[in-house]
């Protein structure tokens, strides 16, 4: 057969190696089925098993792993800055709410409070109905604990703009920055929070009750805050995030949440530059209002 007896016996040495790694791939994989192979690699990575991203995505494809793509949603193109961008921890707190339903039919209204510089979720409040008056307690708990804000973030939803609401943020002199009718974008940060919220937990978990559901939920917001890396920052966790920024100084150059996060320096995030000139009239042709 013209083959040499070295070829002919020969077994790879690779398929041995990337064995255990693969194992343990699957073992996580399971256990968090929504999440990709480069926030898996963080998980490897804690327990020993370092290796780079062009590794870990070929033990992934070889493992057919791969996490169902979503549909890509339409999204407006705006180069408008958000109003009043964090540029230090505790300085923007953003709130919403979201919606979902148990099993016996009980609807479930959960209020989310996101913080937006370290992108920590401060608390999610599960009811079946959440008046402004709640909407207070559940602020005041906060800022007993972490102190107030500068800023609060919302829509204009009835809970929000209600006259209790604007009192209580008034006497506790916290400025509100309400965004602008039917643009969510400017709630980007509570957004992508609730979005993470609904994928990796609403939609994968079966609530009996509400009782269950406030247990599953606080379960997943301490698992959100102390385990899963985020992407945007350095893949940390908000919780180490946070405390680099409340240990470290500011470093001299402004940097982003994720160099900050790598380079070990929590510096102020630069404020997003406004429109050029000519630029709202661009915007007009295109449909966009400025």
């Amino acid at each position: 057969m013209k083959v040499s007896r070295s070829a002919l016996n020969y077994s790879s040495k690779r398929t041995a190696r990337d064995a255990p790694v693969i194992a343990r791939m699957r073992e996580i994989a399971g256990q968090y089925p929504r999440y990709g192979y480069r926030r898996i690699r963080i998980f490897l990575g804690r327990e020993g098993y370092a290796m780079s991203n062009g590794r870990m995505e070929r033990l992934w494809r070889q493992a057919r792993l791969q996490v169902p793509r979503k549909r890509p949603r339409r999204r407006v193109a705006s180069t408008r800055p958000r109003p009043e961008a964090p540029l230090m921890v505790n300085q923007v707190w953003a709130i919403d709410f979201v919606h979902d339903a148990c099993a016996n039919g009980q609807k479930l209204k959960c209020l989310t409070v996101a913080e937006e510089f370290t992108r920590e979720g401060l608390a999610i409040e599960v009811a079946g109905a959440i008046r402004s008056r709640h909407v207070i307690d559940v602020l005041s708990r906060l800022v007993s604990e972490r102190g107030a804000p500068m800023f609060i973030r919302s829509d204009n939803g009835p809970e929000f703009v209600s006259r209790a609401i604007l009192k209580w943020v008034t006497d506790e002199g916290i400025a509100t920055a309400l965004i602008d009718p039917g643009k969510p974008w400017q709630n980007g940060v509570n957004e992508s929070f609730n979005g993470k919220f609904r994928d990796e937990c609403l939609n994968m978990e079966w609530f009996r009750s509400r009782a269950e559901a406030r247990v599953v939920i606080a379960s997943w917001l301490e698992h959100f805050n102390t385990v899963r890396p985020h992407s945007s920052l350095g893949y940390l966790t908000p919780r180490v995030f946070a405390e680099k920024c409340r240990n470290e100084p500011p470093a001299s150059e402004p940097a982003t949440g994720r160099d900050a996060a790598v380079l070990g320096a929590c510096a102020p995030r630069p404020v997003a530059q406004p429109l050029r000139k000519g630029q709202n009239e661009i915007n007009g042709r295109a449909g966009f209002s400025s």
